[in-house]
């Protein structure tokens, strides 16, 4: 059986938002962020911890085209809810900056993704923990044992490294790749998402980028663009494939190209949560909603040289349009990942499914055709 390709939203002739987006849709839009995959999927069948079936990875995001640990950058967070876990977010949250790569993978691997950067960290930077102070990576999970053999530890060092030689500008792999091959969301196949916007000239030019990590949401919840997709199309999925007492979690990495200092970033952060909301999470319980953003528009270079540096930052009546752009580039991203997903099996012959792009465009034109939702916004 020949599948359908797979396709992005705007690829699909449908759109989100108000903002133009830039070149490749993605957080690479965002000049120097890299993003690299290591995808692992093998075996079929019964779970036999250790051996498999295998369905996961790593993904790896650099965020500046130099050296994050010598030319640090800006950084902020924001936590919607906390059943889930990013390494290295308090001290980030203390100091403000970023000084490491960002890794995304399953929660069982979080120790070895860690290890695993400071491994290509120390590669590039013996003095770490020797002339330089020692480094806390930023480690992001999300739980893949619906699919997974978690419990077997199939994520090693060497894959964690292949993710981020891995990393590059340019378009972004997305649904089933890296920390995204076994995720599931909105009881479909979920992943690994990507959007970005290009500020119009009078509102700064300044692009923003998001990347997320799929793996939440109950299929009657799903919205894109406000239409009510999920209860459309769920009379076409048996109620045996979804995911028994399961929600799931997110994890969001924003990126942007305008000077802010990190308590503007945490702000723009907390629109990134009103933008899964837009999609249909609500942060259950068991649930992990964590956010953590950049700017690239200042480095705070490692030198104990100097004594005072001075930042730009834009003018805190002037970020509205950002927050706009990050709740825009959160949907489409995760909007994005359902549509490039692919069905996949894992342990115990579970098999989730894609989400049905035929049908995601047949909803999306009869909802506009008998004004259905609101309104979409013009152009200002």
């Amino acid at each position: 059986m020949i599948r359908p390709p797979r396709r992005r939203l705007r690829d699909l002739g449908l759109s989100i938002g108000r903002f133009d987006v830039g070149p490749h849709n993605a957080i690479t839009d965002v000049v120097g962020v890299r993003v690299g995959h290591h995808t692992l999927s093998r075996g079929k069948g019964r779970r036999k911890v250790g051996d498999g079936p295998v369905r996961t990875g790593v993904t790896a995001i650099l965020p500046n085209g130099g050296d994050i640990f010598t030319d640090r950058l800006v950084a902020g967070h924001f936590v919607l809810n906390g059943a889930g876990e990013m390494s290295g977010l308090t001290q980030l949250a203390e100091w403000g900056l970023l000084e490491t790569p960002i890794l995304l993978t399953n929660t069982l691997s979080v120790g070895v993704a860690s290890q695993g950067a400071i491994a290509w960290m120390l590669d590039k930077h013996p003095t770490i923990g020797v002339e330089h102070d020692v480094i806390i990576p930023l480690v992001g999970e999300c739980d893949d044992s619906f699919l997974n053999d978690i419990g077997g530890n199939h994520v090693k060092v060497d894959h964690v490294k292949a993710a981020l030689d891995a990393a590059r500008s340019g378009p972004v792999a997305e649904g089933c790749v890296g920390g995204g091959t076994g995720m599931v969301s909105f009881d479909l196949k979920g992943g690994i998402g990507t959007s970005s916007r290009v500020l119009p000239a009078e509102l700064g030019g300044y692009t923003l980028g998001v990347l997320v990590m799929t793996n939440v949401g109950r299929l009657e919840d799903l919205r894109v663009d406000g239409i009510p997709v999920g209860r459309e199309v769920a009379p076409l999925f048996a109620e045996a494939a979804r995911r028994p007492n399961l929600y799931g979690s997110i994890i969001a990495v924003m990126a942007t190209d305008a000077p802010l200092a990190t308590p503007q970033i945490n702000r723009v952060c907390k629109r990134i949560a009103l933008g899964l909301g837009r999609v249909g999470s609500y942060a259950a319980h068991g649930s992990g909603e964590i956010i953590m953003g950049f700017s690239t528009a200042n480095v705070i270079p490692r030198d104990r040289r100097l004594r005072v540096y001075r930042l730009d930052a834009l003018a805190d009546w002037a970020i509205d349009p950002l927050y706009q752009a990050a709740i825009e580039c959160t949907e489409e991203a995760v909007v994005n990942a359902l549509c490039a997903a692919v069905p996949t099996d894992g342990v115990d012959g579970r098999v989730v499914p894609a989400l049905p792009l035929e049908a995601l465009v047949e909803v999306w034109h009869r909802y506009q055709r008998d004004n259905l939702q609101p309104l979409r916004h013009s152009r200002d």
